[in-house]
């Protein structure tokens, strides 16, 4: 099975990429998955696709964990960890960088066993967003490296995907389209199909545990390791809740609980506490709070009252 996956940026044709390369792959006689994968649509923002190709029916589900080819359309993203372009590659993985750089200086860079290809890119443009023609040329490449794709074949998948543009536009892409196919021929066949992982090398995956108060009767201790307690959320507060102490009945296992954030400690007393440093106004204690204990006032009336009592 042919496992490839293509990074970029939104905008720049990745999941169309993947799609000339899937049509490409169907007509060619093979069994075909390809999909894009990105979380809020941004111009810009880091998005993959992936591609799977099969002369058997695909029972594999979701992303690629070890791809045999990685094309990435934006050589900035890289080295960005949240990009994940590195993930699961091995020296079976081909990498194949749209980028001004050399082999040399990228095996120097990211000092991989991935065997490095270099994609000439074009001029360079203000809008990395909108780098022209990007998803056809990728799609070329990764069909010409597989060597499992006909030119002919590679400019119909174009044809088809992109019918819906206009015929000059279509032309254009064609035109790269064969160009880099013809150039990348001299790697014909240098990316191979794996088979299926082995269940006998699986390792656990690393855990964090996120430690609780030692009552064990409130939500995630925010001041234990692992988390985020440099992040002063409470700056986005502009609401606080307020416990009114005398109303306060102590089941401070319910306010703590049910505080998302869990802001909301227990003193050694029972009584609950709010840390104003992270807790965000969301006022779902005050909801919660049985004997309606717990009130909200502005955020602004708050520190007014506050800097009052220490004048």
């Amino acid at each position: 099975m042919f496992r490839i996956r293509f990074h970029g940026r939104g905008g720049q044709g990745m999941k169309t990429a993947s799609r000339i390369l899937g049509t490409a792959f169907f007509m060619a006689g093979y069994e075909v998955q390809d999909a894009p994968r990105y979380g809020a649509e941004r111009r810009g923002a880091p998005i993959f696709a992936y591609v799977r190709a099969a002369k058997t029916a695909i029972n594999e589900r979701g992303v690629i964990a070890h791809p045999d080819l990685v094309i990435v359309a934006d050589d900035t993203l890289v080295g960005m960890p949240a990009a994940g372009v590195t993930q699961g590659m091995d020296r079976h993985t081909v990498l194949l960088i749209n980028t001004h750089e050399s082999i040399e200086t990228w095996q120097q860079r990211l000092n991989t066993d991935a065997r490095i290809l270099i994609l000439a890119a074009q001029e360079e443009v203000e809008d990395r967003a909108a780098l022209p023609h990007i998803g056809s040329r990728c799609a070329a490449a990764a069909a010409a490296l597989t060597n499992a794709i006909s030119r002919k074949i590679l400019l119909a998948a174009i044809a088809e995907e992109l019918g819906h543009l206009d015929r000059d536009v279509i032309d254009q892409n064609l035109d790269i389209a064969g160009s880099v196919f013809d150039k990348m021929t001299c790697h014909a066949g240098l990316v191979e199909q794996s088979g299926l992982p082995s269940a006998r090398g699986f390792a656990k995956p690393g855990w964090i545990d996120f430690p609780f108060e030692n009552a064990e009767i409130s939500n995630l201790a925010i001041h234990a390791g692992a988390t985020s307690v440099q992040v002063r959320t409470g700056l986005w507060r502009t609401m606080r809740p307020v416990i009114n102490y005398p109303k306060c009945s102590a089941c401070a296992w319910i306010c703590s609980t049910y505080c998302p954030d869990g802001a909301i400690n227990v003193r050694a007393d029972g009584y609950p506490e709010i840390d104003y440093d992270h807790c965000k106004g969301c006022l779902v204690c005050v909801a919660q709070c049985p004997p309606h204990a717990i009130e909200s006032i502005a955020e602004h009336v708050a520190r007014e009252q506050e800097d009052g009592a220490t004048a």
